[in-house]
């Protein structure tokens, strides 16, 4: 298709927590700027909360529903350069759903990725307590406010549910296609009523690794943030499990850092059979997959996407990850990996189990898990699927299919 002009809109998430959400952003950008087309960013950072005056970190929170500054900055900036298209990603906290209101000023056509829950659920988690929540679904989000779901703290959570309750509808009117970053996700968004025939699956895609796995792997790697939700204090019960039978026979090496890093550091001290070895960066990311026997995703909220999954699939290493959510459309169970039941400890541990203990079964479902890669997520795959839901937006249609799906692009069964 001719060059399009795209403004990116993002807030980057702090830089001290590993964001699967700014690596999609930046890949995405570096991707449409190899293939020509011209692509600008409008971003703020959180980083930068932390420079502020004092009475500049308590404005903050006023700003998560609406920033007025943020909209006269995008109109005219979005006057002056007269872009094709605007790729809105995350607006939380400093940008805010003004960036819509802009673009509607300008008359620029808008597409959003949705790379969590939060149009629905203040957090975006769908989660409370370490157990699956969908209190706040298709209602009012009050019952967010009430157990205090963002951070622990009614306090935080009321700028979330205030804007998710009065920018409902600008969202759905102001969006001309959503991504939606798997089928599950967007069958719990439709479900909760929003507009279907503007929500098109779009996987997010994996860049080429540059390096895959040559033999049996040295470790089972969990690659992520530390905290309740991705199913850390799962996997250290299910892997003390293991090692009260004998262990697997290779370590497991847990990389990234959040609120369970004292314990996950704590658990790990003197153990040969694990190690714990920080936030890696994205080249040692790599080096450590592709050194995998397996990468374990035991996540107990039900993740949108999961994109350690597919980066240990580009890498050729089969994945143990939790059947629900995402990881059932991205993981074909016995073939590419394991799916084990949600939230069990003794499921997930039989599932590493299996998946070290047979090295033949381990070699044919890292294969696969490359061939299911190559199919479905990698960067010529991501590219088309991009353009053409550009280019649906630029000629504002939002035109569903039958059941009122839309989908972008063409691929595997399991993809749009």
């Amino acid at each position: 298709m001719d060059d399009l002009h795209v403004l990116v809109v993002h807030n980057r998430y702090a830089s001290a927590q590993p964001s699967g959400e700014n690596k999609v952003v930046d890949q995405e950008v570096a991707l449409l700027r190899g293939a020509g087309h011209r692509v600008d960013v409008f971003e703020r950072r959180s980083d930068d909360i932390g420079a502020r005056s004092l009475p500049g970190k308590v404005a903050v929170p006023l700003l998560v529903p609406w920033n007025p500054a943020v909209r006269s900055e995008l109109v005219a900036k979005l006057r002056a350069e007269r872009p094709d298209v605007v790729h809105v990603h995350n607006v939380f906290p400093l940008l805010s759903p003004a960036v819509l209101a802009a673009c509607a000023d300008a008359g620029v056509p808008v597409v959003a990725t949705l790379h969590n829950y939060t149009q629905v659920c203040p957090p975006g988690t769908l989660q409370r307590d370490g157990r699956p929540c969908t209190l706040c679904v298709g209602s009012s989000p009050l019952p967010a406010v009430r157990h205090g779901c963002y951070r622990n703290s009614r306090l935080a959570t009321v700028p979330l549910a205030v804007s998710l309750a009065i920018n409902r509808r600008r969202w759905w009117s102001g969006v001309e296609r959503f991504f939606c970053i798997s089928a599950a996700q967007r069958d719990v968004l439709a479900g909760a009523g929003m507009p279907a025939g503007r929500l098109a699956v779009k996987h997010n895609f994996v860049p080429e690794p540059g390096v895959r796995r040559t033999g049996p792997g040295e470790h089972v790697l969990f690659l992520g943030r530390l905290a309740e939700a991705k199913g850390v204090r799962l996997l250290m019960a299910a892997w003390d499990e293991l090692a009260a039978a004998g262990g697997p026979g290779v370590p497991l090496v847990i990389a990234g850092t959040g609120p369970l890093e004292a314990e996950v550091t704590a658990w790990a001290a003197g153990r040969e059979d694990v190690r714990y070895v920080g936030l890696y960066d994205t080249a040692q990311c790599r080096e450590a997959v592709a050194r995998s026997t397996a990468v374990v995703a035991p996540s107990t909220w039900l993740e949108a996407f999961g994109l350690v999954v597919v980066e240990a699939m580009a890498a050729g290493v089969p994945v143990v990850a939790a059947g629900h959510g995402a990881f059932v459309e991205l993981v074909e169970d016995g073939t590419t990996g394991l799916l084990h039941r949600p939230g069990e400890v003794a499921s997930l541990a039989s599932a590493l189990r299996r998946i070290t203990a047979d090295a033949a079964l381990n070699r044919e479902m890292g294969q696969a898990a490359r061939r299911r890669y190559e199919q479905g997520f990698s960067p010529a795959v991501g590219l088309e699927r991009l353009e053409e839901g550009y280019r649906s937006a630029i000629a504002g249609r939002s035109a569903p299919a039958h059941g009122g799906e839309t989908r972008v692009g063409r691929g595997d069964g399991n993809s749009t």
